[in-house]
């Protein structure tokens, strides 16, 4: 790998540390950050592929209360720099995946350091604010941010320091039935995720759009791509019906704007 590749992998890690926490530009997201290793690194296919098969299993990671999700951004940096230092492209997606979710725990102790440092931060930014010094105060809530990147940056830095032959010797010395073992329950959890989208998103009139699509995929060849060019006109063609209102009455009776519910409670 370059220096030149080296230095933007760095700031990628670095950048989706810093998204972990200000969720604007999604940076941390495995779409997104395993694409851009992968686009730096000239490993763009495997990028995504690794990125949208991590993102499938990051559907299911969510705060709840007290207790915090495995750590995504981490998950997404260090498995991708381990998948384009391993070499293996993307028959190496699977053993990435296995290396990932032990990462994405172990990301949790970096999270508690980092926070735990930062508690005597936000009292200094209290007494900033106490004493009506804003640029005191936007210091180091800088410095408070830049210290979630670095929490990922430099285990990336780390990773990228380890000889490619290691990380690819270490990558097929794996056991089949633990990379076997690992891509089955990561399967297992990419059904869990779309499950809790399903049920957030799930109402009597994006039922039927749900059907047609699972349909659509089980019996045809088309690509995700063409699948969701379709699931894009039917979008179009649902808001364009909802503006323009209707009734299965032909007009009559009482009219809600919303074709489809009206046609789903009349049946």
């Amino acid at each position: 790998m370059s220096a030149i590749s080296m230095v933007l992998v760095i700031l990628v890690a670095f950048l989706a540390g810093v998204e972990g926490i200000l969720d604007e530009f999604e940076f941390h997201q495995p779409l997104v950050a395993c694409t851009l290793i992968g686009l730096v690194t000239g490993n763009l296919t495997a990028g995504i592929v690794l990125g949208g098969t991590l993102q499938m299993i990051a559907l299911g990671w969510a705060n709840v209360g007290a207790a915090i999700a495995p750590d995504a951004a981490l998950a997404s940096v260090a498995s991708a720099i381990i998948l384009v230092l391993g070499g293996q492209g993307v028959k190496g997606v699977g053993a990435a995946i296995a290396v990932a979710v032990p990462l994405a725990v172990a990301g949790l102790f970096l999270t508690m350091i980092v926070r735990t440092l930062a508690v005597p931060i936000v009292h200094i930014m209290d007494s900033a604010a106490e004493e009506g010094n804003m640029r005191k105060l936007e210091a180091w809530h800088i410095v408070a941010i830049f210290m979630q990147g670095v929490r990922i940056a430099i285990p990336a830095g780390a990773l990228l320091f380890i000889p490619a032959k290691t990380v690819s010797d270490f990558l097929n010395s794996m056991p089949a039935w633990l990379t076997d073992g690992m891509a089955i329950g990561g399967g297992l959890v990419v059904a869990v995720g779309y499950a809790l989208v399903i049920n957030m998103m799930a109402t009597k009139e994006v039922w039927p759009f749900f059907i047609l699509g699972f349909v659509v995929a089980a019996i045809t060849q088309l690509t995700l791509i063409a699948i969701g060019a379709i699931g894009v006109a039917l979008a179009l063609i649902y808001l364009n019906l909802e503006k323009k209102g209707g009734s299965s009455n032909g007009g009559g009776g009482n009219n809600t704007g919303d074709p489809l519910g009206e046609i789903l409670n009349d049946y």
